[in-house]
């Protein structure tokens, strides 16, 4: 009884109450009546309902984008672990092209205050008497100094310390543009095993080019006859990054057609007659300046020590000072011209630009002789032949025109295809 009382009480409280029934809401809830389960619905029918009917792929499906997954990313790992090793030896060849480049002023200024100071020395002893006591001390130190100056001078001379810093400062440069090469690679696409091969081939050429050590492996300062540099591999692979650009359309050929054709072998011809021409006429009297001034330092330096020795030899010696002293004013004047005006180093920009015309040269003759589908595009290759030579599209196609009406009149041209070297 005194429960029925309670409930209608709380039923007249709240039904009174109006902000109360607002604000208290009572769950509905609704008890079973069975307690056996209910069936869970199917697959069919989840699936509709959360709309995933058409978002599930198949297993097979997947597999396979797996794979290609796997394919991609193998080939973009190994690429860019090559593209580490090149970001390393850009570094290396950077550092020792300075320290080289440091021999070479190190040396140099040794050498000359070696050769200077026996100089000094040899003609302070020719002024002394035969009986003096300071003779022999001034003798022997100028001797010793003439000879410790020779000896040095043809270890500077055998290894070329400026040339030696040029090839590294190219190979630095060269490396650069495998490493921004290699990251447009990785930049506008997905890299393939054949992009993979080419950059490998790229960077153990350049190895072979521009060796480190110098025991073994230096490249020869002073060959028979001027060659060119080579740092490309034997048979050149481009990595075409203008792939989209590869197109049939409209009769564009890929952008090629006969006039572009005809312009890059009329450049061609410039090329080979005054450009290449020129520098292997360049490089063949620079490497006979540079092998005469190696051969003339040290045989200078060994008279003048010949020469002090025989300082006090009695009445027939007055010869022996002048040929000392003189032996060493031209060792030191030769020594600087040599090294100081770094003889060996235009050498070897010589060398390295006969290899870049060559690079050049080979590079069109092979994408002339490939077939059309399989060049690079015709506009791109163009504009990238201009900007090697330093010229617009208009001034090249200018050079092209000039070199064909120098062919028809049988002269030479009168201009050089690069304006860069």
């Amino acid at each position: 009884m005194s429960s029925l009382q309670i409930s209608s009480l709380l039923s007249n409280t709240f039904c009174s109450s109006p902000s109360i029934k607002s604000s208290i809401h009572v769950p509905n809830l609704r008890i079973p009546l069975s307690l056996t389960p209910k069936p869970k619905p199917s697959r069919k029918l989840y699936e509709e309902l959360n709309g995933f009917s058409h978002t599930i792929p198949t297993l097979q499906d997947t597999s396979c984008n797996n794979n290609n997954d796997n394919k991609t990313s193998k080939a973009t790992i190994q690429l860019y672990t090559i593209l580490e090793a090149v970001a390393d030896r850009v570094e290396m060849h950077h550092n020792i092209g300075e320290q080289r480049d440091n021999w070479n002023t190190l040396l140099l200024n040794s050498i000359n205050m070696l050769t200077l100071t026996a100089t000094a020395m040899a003609g302070v002893a020719a002024t002394i008497s035969a009986n003096a006591a300071p003779l022999l001390a001034l003798k022997l130190s100028s001797t010793l100094l003439f000879s410790a100056s020779t000896g040095m001078l043809v270890l500077m001379n055998k290894i070329q310390p400026s040339q030696l810093a040029e090839e590294q400062r190219n190979a630095t440069r060269l490396f650069k543009q495998l490493q921004s090469h290699i990251e447009t690679t990785l930049a506008i696409g997905t890299p393939t095993e054949e992009d993979i091969k080419d950059a490998m081939e790229r960077v153990l050429a350049l190895d072979k080019a521009y060796p480190l050590p110098l025991l073994g492996a230096m490249l020869e300062k002073f060959p028979k006859k001027f060659e060119p540099a080579v740092w490309w591999p034997s048979s050149l692979k481009r990595i075409n990054n203008a792939k989209i650009f590869k197109e049939r359309k409209q009769g564009k050929r890929n952008g090629w057609n006969e006039g572009l054709e005809m312009e890059l072998r009329d450049v061609l011809e410039v090329v080979k007659a005054k450009d290449m021409k020129d520098y292997e006429r360049l490089g063949n009297l620079v490497l006979k300046v540079n092998k005469s001034l190696a051969i003339a330092g040290p045989l200078l330096t060994g008279i003048a020590a010949v020469g002090s020795a025989c300082v006090s030899q009695g009445q027939g010696s007055s010869w022996a000072p002048i040929v000392s002293v003189l032996g060493g004013a031209l060792a030191t004047a030769v020594n600087s011209f040599e090294h100081g005006g770094q003889v060996g180093m235009v050498s070897e920009m010589y060398r390295n630009c006969g290899g870049f015309f060559q690079l050049l040269e080979n590079s069109i003759q092979e994408t002339m002789e490939e077939d059309e589908d399989q060049r690079e595009n015709g506009e791109l290759f163009e504009m990238k032949l201009a900007l090697k030579l330093g010229r617009s599209l208009s001034q090249l196609r200018d050079l092209a025109r000039k070199s064909a009406y120098s062919r028809v009149e049988g002269t030479d041209p009168d201009e050089f295809a690069s304006k860069l070297f």
